[in-house]
C-alpha cells in the first residue's frame, strides 16, 4: 500500500475550512451535465456521479493552506483577503471543463506542492515536472473508499496527487481502472494497429495511442459482426429504388384481450406519435379489422388525423378491437403465464434531410424473429430485486430484458472481444497486458451497447432516436420499446460508442502517475497510510447499486472473466455486503447505520491528521416512523460521522445536478450536495448541555444562513439540507451533549432545533412585506387555495389593515360569500397589473413563467419582462417572498407550484440582469 511521510509542523487550516467560490463551482458543476464530448461519464454509465468540477475544487481547497494559517506571509486581514481572492481565481478557472490545460494544472499543482512543502519545512520546486515528482514522493494519497464512477480519484490524479480508489462493486472498480489505472501505464506509447504504423511523425501524448487502437480494433469488431449478423438488419427500399439504413424498429408488447369473445392480442401503446416537428409530423394509425379480429398499423403524416393518446396507462389497458378494458393486474397475470408477445408498430430510417418513417411489414417481423443467439447469459435476477419493474411481469432472468435479435448482436460482439485480444497479440507480440487493456475498453463498449439495445429502451420523440434504459436509477416497465440498429449512424450504435470512449481517453490528464483501483468492502478496507479522505458514501436507501449494475455485470463477466478473475469470478455483483437500507435486509436501518459507522471509524483511524476529510452528501430529509422512533437519512449519516470521532469544521452546499433531471423535486435526491468538511475530533473535546448548543446555534447559524442564501445563492429547495452543515458544526465540536436530566441530546434533537432556526430565518422578513402580501402568505399557510367563508378572510385581514375587497380580482376571488387565493397558473401575462403591484403579485407573475403547464410561459425572459416594470423595492421583497412561498408549497406537497418558485429563486440573478437590459433598451429608445 502507498505510504505517506509524517509531517513535521503543526496543522494548518486549509482553504476549504474558510471560504470557497461557491457560485463558480456550482455553475461549472451544473454545466458539466450538458457536456458529452470527452466527458468521463460517457465512458460507461454509473449512477449519481459527482461532477468533476466539484471534486476538483474540493480536493484543491483541501490541500492548499488558507492565508489565515500563514501570519508571517499574510500579516493583515487585507493581505489574507487578497490571497484568498487569488486562490479563488485559480479555482474559478480550474473548475471549467476546459481546464485540462497543462499551464493551469501546473499552476494548481504548484499551489498544492507549496502547502505540502510548508508542512515539511521545505521549499517546493518550481518546474512542472519537478512539482509532479515532489507530489508523487511527498504528498499524501487521496483515497475514496466508495469510488463509484471515479470522479474523485480522477480529479485527484489530474491535480498530480496519488489516487487510490476502492469499491465493493466490481463494475465500479472496472470503471475506475479504466479512468485512473490503465491509461497512465500506456501514456505516450504509440498505437500498435497496422494503420497507425504507416503514419510517420505522429505525437501520441497521454492515452492518444490507446484511443487510436480502440477505434481501429472496435471498427474491426463492427465489420466482423456485420459479416455474421448483418442480414438481421435489412435496409428499407425507397421509391426511387435506393435504400436507407434503419435506425430503429418500434414495437409494442401484447397480451390477449380480456374479453373471451374477442381474444385479439392487445397492443400496449403509450404513444402513437413518431415525430412532432413542425411540417413533418408523423404518427402510427391503427387499422382495426373487427370482422377478422385483428389490428395492424400504418404510418402516416399529419394530414391523416390526430393521433390517439394511448392504449395503456396506470389504470390498465384497452382493446382496440372490442373496447374491453383490462386492469394491469390482468396484464401481469398474462405475462407471467407466458402470454405476452410483441407486434411491430413502425420503422424509422436515416434520410438525407431527416428521419424517414415506414409502416411495418411481415418481412421485417419475420427477419427480427428469425434471430437465434448462439448462447445467452444465464444469470437470474436477485430474488429481492425491486428496481426492475418487469419482475412483476414474470421477467426473472437478465436475458429476458432483450429481444432475440438484441441477444444475438450482444453475444456476437462479446465473442469478438476475445478475437481482438488475439489480433492485438499478433500485431504486437508479447503484449498480453496491452491486449487485455484494449479488451477492457471494448468490453465497456458492450455494456454501453446493452444500455441502448434492450427491450426496455424507449423511443425519444424529440430527437427521434433510441433512448437508453437507465434514464433514471431503475428499470421501469416499458410497453412500447425501440429496438435500435447497432450498425446505423444514430444514437446507441457501436461506432458512436467507440467514438465517445476514444474521446474520453484523449481528454484524460496527461503525464500523471498511475492510480490504483481495487475491490474491497469499505468496512474492512486496507487503507493506505495517512490519506486525504474524499468520498461520496451511499445515501441510505436511495440507490441499490448492486441490483442495478448486474445489468452490466452479466455482459462484462462474459468478456472479462479470464482477464479479471477476482472481479468477475462470481455470477453476480456481491449483494449481501452492500451498504444500503433497502427492504431486502432485516433491520435495514440499523444494519446501514452500523456498516456506515464502521467504515467511517476506519477512515477516522487512518486519515491524514494535517488535511481535512471531505464527504459529499445529498439525501433529502424524510421522516419515517419505525418502532415509535422517527429517523432520517441525514440522521444516519451524521450520527455515524460523530460516533466515528469526526468533527464537522466546514460545510459547503454545491449545486451538482441539473434541475430538469428525471427524478426532479419529488425524488429523494437533491440538486445540491452538501460537502461536509471534517477533522478528527480532539480527544479533549468537552461535554456540553442542550443550553450550550442552543446558545451557540443562535449565535452562529443566522450568519451562516445569510452566507448560504446571499453569497452561496442556495435555492429554497436546498436550504434545509444546506443548513444542516453549520448546525452540526456546532453540535459535533462536543464529545457529547446532554439534557439537564443527563439523557443524551441526540443528532435527531439537534436536527429539529436546526429546522426551527431555518423556519425563523425563512419567516423573519415577513414583517417587512406589504400588507396584502402578508395577508396572502398567512392565508396560503392556513388554507392553501381552497375556498373558505368570507368571514374568515375578514377576521385575518382586519389586524393587517387590509381590505379583502381591494384584493379581489388582483390576488384572490371573492364570490358568493367565499374567498380563494389565485393559484400561480391564474396569473396570465396578458392581464396588466392594476396600479402599484404588491410583492405577492410580482412574485406570482414572475413564477408563472416557470410554472409547468402554463401555456406561453417564457422562463427567465418572461420573468424579466415583469421585473423590468417593477419598483426595485418591490423586486427585493418579491425575491424574499418567493423563497417563503416555496417553503409553504413544499410543506403542502404541492411539487408543481413549489418547483416554479424554486426555479424563480434559482434564476433570480439572471432575471435581474435581463430586466436591467430591457430597461436600458427602453431608455435608449
Amino acid at each position: 500500500m502507498l505510504q505517506s511521510p509524517p509531517m513535521t509542523t503543526p496543522y494548518r487550516k486549509k482553504l476549504i475550512e474558510v471560504d470557497l467560490p461557491l457560485a463558480a463551482i456550482s455553475k461549472a458543476s451544473a454545466r458539466e451535465k450538458t457536456i458529452r464530448e470527452g466527458q468521463p461519464s460517457t465512458l460507461h454509465l454509473w449512477w449519481a456521479r459527482r461532477p468533476l468540477a466539484a471534486c476538483r475544487a474540493v480536493l484543491f481547497a483541501s490541500m492548499v493552506d488558507d492565508p489565515s494559517a500563514l501570519p508571517d506571509e499574510f500579516p493583515t486581514e487585507e493581505a489574507r483577503r487578497r490571497e484568498r481572492l487569488r486562490l479563488h481565481t485559480i479555482i474559478e478557472r480550474l473548475v471549467k471543463w476546459e481546464s485540462n490545460n497543462e499551464i493551469l494544472l501546473a499552476e494548481a499543482r504548484y499551489e498544492i506542492a507549496k502547502s505540502v512543502a510548508r508542512s515539511r519545512g521545505e521549499r517546493a520546486p518550481a518546474s512542472p515536472d519537478a512539482v509532479l515528482a515532489y507530489l508523487r514522493d511527498h504528498a499524501p494519497p487521496v483515497y475514496d473508499p466508495f469510488a463509484g464512477g471515479g470522479s474523485i480519484p480522477l480529479e485527484a490524479q489530474r491535480l498530480g496527487l496519488r489516487a487510490v480508489a476502492s469499491d465493493l462493486n466490481p463494475v465500479a472498480v472496472l470503471i475506475n481502472k479504466a479512468l485512473i489505472e490503465l491509461p497512465p501505464k500506456v501514456a505516450g506509447k504509440p498505437p500498435v494497429n497496422p494503420d497507425a504504423r504507416r503514419v510517420e511523425g505522429a505525437e501520441w501524448r497521454g492515452a492518444a495511442g490507446l484511443a487510436d487502437d480502440i477505434r481501429y480494433y472496435g471498427k474491426w469488431m463492427r465489420d466482423r459482426a456485420f459479416e455474421r449478423i448483418g442480414h438481421l438488419y435489412p435496409k428499407v427500399k425507397l421509391q426511387d429504388g435506393s435504400e436507407a439504413t434503419v435506425i430503429l424498429w418500434l414495437w409494442a408488447r401484447t397480451i390477449p384481450c380480456s374479453n373471451p369473445a374477442c381474444g385479439v392480442p392487445m397492443p400496449l401503446i403509450k404513444s402513437f406519435r413518431l415525430s412532432k416537428k413542425k411540417g413533418r409530423e408523423h404518427w402510427i394509425r391503427p387499422v382495426v379489422d373487427a370482422v377478422g379480429r385483428s389490428v395492424s398499423f400504418v404510418v402516416q403524416d399529419h394530414d391523416g388525423g390526430v393521433p390517439k393518446d394511448s392504449t395503456v396507462d396506470r389504470n390498465g389497458a384497452k382493446c382496440l378491437v372490442c373496447g374491453a378494458a383490462a386492469p394491469l393486474a390482468y396484464a401481469r397475470e398474462q405475462a407471467k403465464a407466458g402470454k405476452m408477445g410483441e407486434q411491430m408498430l413502425a420503422v424509422v430510417a436515416e434520410g438525407k434531410r431527416g428521419r424517414l418513417f415506414f409502416s411495418p411489414s411481415e418481412e421485417y417481423e419475420r427477419i427480427a424473429l428469425s434471430a437465434e443467439p448462439k448462447w445467452r447469459i444465464s444469470q437470474k435476477m436477485p430474488a429481492t430485486a425491486h428496481l426492475v419493474s418487469g419482475r412483476g411481469y414474470g421477467i426473472t432472468r437478465w436475458s429476458e430484458l432483450f429481444t432475440e435479435r438484441q441477444l444475438t448482436a450482444l453475444t456476437t460482439f462479446s465473442d469478438l472481444v476475445g478475437e481482438v485480444g488475439k489480433l492485438v497479440r499478433k500485431d504486437l507480440p508479447r503484449s498480453d497486458e496491452y491486449a487485455n487493456t484494449v479488451c477492457t475498453y471494448l468490453s465497456l463498449a458492450i455494456g454501453k451497447l446493452a444500455d441502448c439495445n434492450s427491450s426496455f429502451s424507449t423511443y425519444h420523440l424529440p430527437r427521434e432516436h433510441v433512448r437508453n434504459v437507465f434514464a433514471r436509477q431503475a428499470i421501469p416497465m416499458v410497453w412500447d420499446y425501440a429496438e435500435g440498429n447497432p450498425f446505423c449512424n444514430s444514437a446507441g450504435n457501436w461506432s458512436i460508442i467507440l467514438d465517445k470512449i476514444s474521446k474520453v481517453l484523449r481528454q484524460l490528464p496527461k503525464d500523471i502517475q498511475a492510480g490504483e483501483a481495487y475491490q474491497t468492502d469499505a468496512t474492512t478496507s486496507q487503507i493506505p497510510n495517512g490519506p486525504v479522505i474524499c468520498t461520496d458514501p451511499p445515501y441510505y436507501d436511495n440507490i441499490s447499486y448492486a441490483e442495478l449494475s448486474d445489468f452490466f455485470y452479466v455482459w462484462l463477466r462474459s468478456a472479462l472473466r479470464e482477464t479479471y478473475p477476482d472481479l468477475f469470478g462470481g455470477m453476480l455483483v456481491p449483494i449481501d455486503e452492500e451498504m444500503t437500507a433497502v427492504p431486502r435486509f432485516e433491520n435495514a436501518r440499523q444494519r446501514f447505520e452500523e456498516l456506515l459507522s464502521k467504515s467511517l471509524r476506519l477512515m477516522r483511524e487512518h486519515c491524514a491528521g494535517e488535511f481535512p476529510s471531505s464527504i459529499f452528501y445529498a439525501y433529502k430529509q424524510q421522516e419515517e416512523e419505525r418502532e415509535g422512533r422517527a429517523s432520517t437519512g441525514w440522521e444516519m449519516m451524521l450520527s455515524a460521522l460523530i460516533k466515528a470521532g469526526f468533527q464537522v469544521v466546514g460545510t459547503w452546499p454545491m449545486r451538482t445536478e441539473l434541475a430538469n433531471r428525471s427524478n426532479a423535486m419529488e425524488a429523494n435526491a437533491l440538486a445540491t450536495s452538501v460537502v461536509l468538511v471534517c477533522r478528527p475530533r480532539e480527544e479533549t473535546a468537552l461535554v456540553g448541555t442542550r443550553s450550550d448548543f442552543l446558545q451557540e446555534l443562535g449565535r452562529e447559524l443566522p450568519a451562516a444562513l445569510n452566507h448560504l442564501t446571499q453569497d452561496g445563492h442556495i435555492d429554497p429547495v436546498d436550504l434545509r439540507q444546506a443548513a444542516i452543515g453549520p448546525g452540526m458544526q456546532v453540535y459535533s465540536r462536543y464529545a457529547r451533549i446532554e439534557r439537564l436530566d443527563g439523557e443524551p441530546f441526540t443528532v435527531r434533537d439537534a436536527l429539529q432545533e436546526i429546522n426551527k432556526a431555518v423556519d425563523f430565518h425563512t419567516e423573519r422578513d415577513e414583517g417587512e412585506l406589504d400588507a396584502p402580501s402578508r395577508f396572502c402568505l398567512a392565508w396560503l399557510r392556513t388554507h392553501g387555495h381552497a375556498k373558505r367563508p368570507f368571514g374568515n378572510a375578514e377576521t385575518l385581514a382586519k389586524p393587517m389593515n387590509v381590505s379583502v375587497e381591494a384584493l379581489d380580482r388582483d390576488l384572490l376571488s371573492a364570490e358568493r360569500g367565499e374567498v380563494a387565493l389565485y393559484e400561480v397558473g391564474r396569473y396570465s401575462p396578458d392581464e396588466p397589473m392594476r396600479g402599484e403591484a404588491s410583492s405577492w403579485e410580482a412574485a406570482y407573475r414572475m413564477a408563472w413563467h416557470f410554472f409547468s403547464g402554463a401555456e406561453g410561459r417564457d422562463g427567465i425572459d418572461g420573468a424579466a419582462k415583469v421585473a423590468a416594470a417593477l419598483d426595485p423595492g418591490v423586486l427585493d421583497k418579491a425575491e424574499r417572498l418567493a423563497k417563503m412561498v416555496y417553503d409553504v408549497y413544499d410543506r403542502r406537497s404541492d411539487a408543481r407550484a413549489a418547483s416554479a418558485f424554486n426555479d424563480l429563486a434559482a434564476a433570480w440573478e439572471d432575471v435581474l440582469r435581463r430586466a436591467q437590459d430591457l430597461r436600458e433598451r427602453r431608455r435608449l429608445v
